[in-house]
Formats: C-alpha cells, sequence, structure tokens
C-alpha cells in the first residue's frame, strides 16, 4: 500500500467521520455550565466538516504537486468522500434538518454511480464516466448546503442582517439534490449506448 502526504491526508478524512459524528452526541444544556452548548456543538461539527472537506481539495493538489499519485490514493479519495458526505447527511436526517428523501437521493446516486464506474473500468471503458462539470458542481453546492446546515445557527452581521443559515442550507441541499439527479441523467446517457451493445 503506498503511503505518501496525499494518501495520509485522505485517510485523515477518514479518521474525522466518527470525530464528527461523535460531536453531535456530546451532552449539551444550553443552561448549564457542566456541559457543552448546542451551538458550540454545531461550530464544532461545521469545523471539523469544513476541515474534511479541505483536506479533499488538499490532498489532490499536493498529489499532483508532489507527483505522489497511486492507485490506492485513486481507490481511496473518493471513498473518503463518500463516506464524510454519507455522515453528514445521516447525522442531519436523524436532527431533522434535512429530509431523508433529499439524504437517499444524494447517497444512493454516490453508490450507483460507484458501481457503474466500477463495472465500466472492468469493461475497459473507464473514461466514459469520468468526472464532469455537473458533478463538480453538484458536489460544490452540496458541500456548502451541508456547512449551512450543519451551522444551523442564524449568524448575525450587524451592519449587514441576519444570515439565514437553515434557509440557505435547504435551498441550497435542494439545488444539490436536483443536480444529483441532472448527473445522474447525463452519466447514465453516457454508458447507455455500451449497455445497450451488451
Amino acid at each position: 500500500m503506498t503511503c505518501n502526504v496525499p494518501t495520509m491526508l485522505t485517510w485523515l478524512r477518514i479518521l474525522l467521520i466518527p470525530v464528527f459524528v461523535g460531536a453531535f452526541y456530546l451532552p449539551t444544556d444550553s443552561q448549564s455550565l457542566d456541559v457543552i452548548s448546542a451551538h458550540w456543538v454545531n461550530v464544532t461539527a461545521t469545523a471539523i466538516f469544513a476541515i474534511a472537506a479541505f483536506t479533499d481539495w488538499l490532498d489532490g493538489y499536493l498529489a499532483r504537486k508532489l507527483n505522489q499519485t497511486s492507485s490506492f490514493g485513486a481507490f481511496l479519495d473518493p471513498v473518503a468522500d463518500k463516506l464524510m458526505v454519507a455522515a453528514a447527511l445521516i447525522v442531519l436526517v436523524e436532527f431533522d434538518r434535512v429530509g431523508a428523501i433529499v439524504a437517499l437521493i444524494i447517497i444512493g446516486r454516490e453508490i450507483a454511480i460507484s458501481a457503474l464506474r466500477e463495472w465500466m473500468a472492468g469493461e475497459g471503458h473507464s473514461g466514459s464516466v469520468g468526472v464532469a462539470m455537473i458533478g463538480k458542481v453538484k458536489t460544490a453546492v452540496q458541500m456548502v448546503a451541508i456547512l449551512f446546515l450543519l451551522y444551523w445557527d442564524n449568524i448575525d452581521l450587524a451592519a449587514f442582517g441576519i444570515v439565514r443559515t437553515k434557509t440557505i442550507g435547504h435551498v441550497l441541499i435542494d439545488i444539490a439534490a436536483f443536480l444529483t439527479l441532472l448527473s445522474m441523467a447525463y452519466y447514465m446517457k453516457a454508458v447507455l449506448p455500451k449497455i445497450k451493445a451488451k
């Protein structure tokens, strides 16, 4: 197994998942000083997810910059991404911040596309399901939406007014779900001729 800086960052992202999930199950009470406030649980979870999202960009950048790409790293990176997003969505569903249908659409698409990519790679057509621009836009919108929904509390920017993170998060996650379906249709259209040819 190749062990380099980008791969270690990917492993760090995976290791952050139980820490991220565990933050939501810390004892909270807005009145007591003996436990963490619900606000700080939100801030902590948001910060952990933001760090994980940053390592996703950083490991890819370093892999190219340091020429430390590997087949294992190429396999592990999307696995870590999908695990982190799935963990976040499941937690958000449990705490009633995201609808189960939206979470199912996003997680289901990731599983389906991963399986499709694996099958197409086995058939020698891995380029047919490469990452498309719509997939990148979907991922960006999805990550920003999750950050807003994890933070949850409104932000008072004084002169600029109140930023309603719940509303923004819900709008963005709905857009992400729509883009998820759109990107799924795009990938299916790309591979359908090859499926029919079998």
